[in-house]
């Protein structure tokens, strides 16, 4: 990916795939809703090698906002063959159980956001019959727990369409990538007890470049998630029910 469009680009996981493509020389337009926090990350995506960088604020809740960005994006970088979706919200899950409105938020930034973003991307690199589509979902959408149940389906959601799309678009040359990292140590986790489970946004970020590189389906981060989660879903209803996670 040398021309690559970056949607939550002041996220943990996002800053370290920016610092590791600007040193490649990739030309970047980077997306945030925070104007100050992304020109700090334009800064130094500068400073280590990027060959363009531009930037712009938006709240990608804004779903009309969204088809003009695409293409503000493409215009800015000479085109796109890469685009990375890292934005998304953890949520309240106790506020969420009591709130629709709550609810509808996860929803809305998590899923929807992303369907209304990847669906002129799609268009743009399915005609080009090139490009990489590379969107963080997460390990807590292969299961509904009691713990993270509506983040959970905005995930599971987001991890079918990925599902979809790749098989639409594969016939096209282009990749679809679809993220699963697990536990990651961001501000976004920074209210959860960190355990041997936690990984670094750096580690994230190499294992999705490299995933992304090589045009992988879908990706654990760290691997061993994969083993967890086919662990999780293998446990009969009946008895998951009754456990707490």
């Amino acid at each position: 990916m040398k021309k690559v469009l970056v949607l939550g680009a002041t996220s943990a996981i996002a800053q370290a795939t920016v610092r590791l493509l600007a040193a490649r020389g990739a030309s970047l337009y980077l997306v945030g809703r925070n104007a100050e926090r992304l020109e700090a990350v334009a800064k130094d995506a500068r400073t280590r090698g990027s060959a363009k960088v531009e930037s712009e604020a938006v709240d990608l809740d804004d779903l009309a906002q969204h088809e003009a960005l695409v293409e503000r994006a493409a215009t800015a970088l000479g085109g796109l063959d890469g685009a990375l979706l890292a934005h998304g919200i953890l949520g309240d899950q106790k506020v969420a159980e009591r709130s629709y409105t709550d609810t509808e938020k996860v929803l809305r930034t998590n899923f929807l956001s992303a369907v209304s973003l990847l669906t002129p991307l799609a268009n743009r690199f399915e005609a080009r019959k090139a490009g990489t589509l590379v969107v963080i979902s997460s390990v807590a959408g292969d299961r509904g727990r009691q713990s993270n149940y509506v983040y959970g389906a905005s995930k599971g959601a987001l991890s079918v369409f990925l599902q979809g799309l790749r098989n639409r678009l594969a016939r096209s040359g282009v990749a679809v990538v679809t993220v699963k990292p697990g536990f990651v140590d961001t501000p976004m986790t920074a209210d959860l007890k960190k355990n041997a489970l936690f990984a670094s946004p750096e580690t994230v970020a190499r294992g999705m470049l490299r995933a992304a590189d090589k045009g992988r389906n879908e990706v654990y981060l760290p691997g061993f998630w994969r083993l967890i989660m086919f662990i999780i879903r293998s446990i009969p209803e009946p008895l998951f029910k009754r456990m707490k996670l």
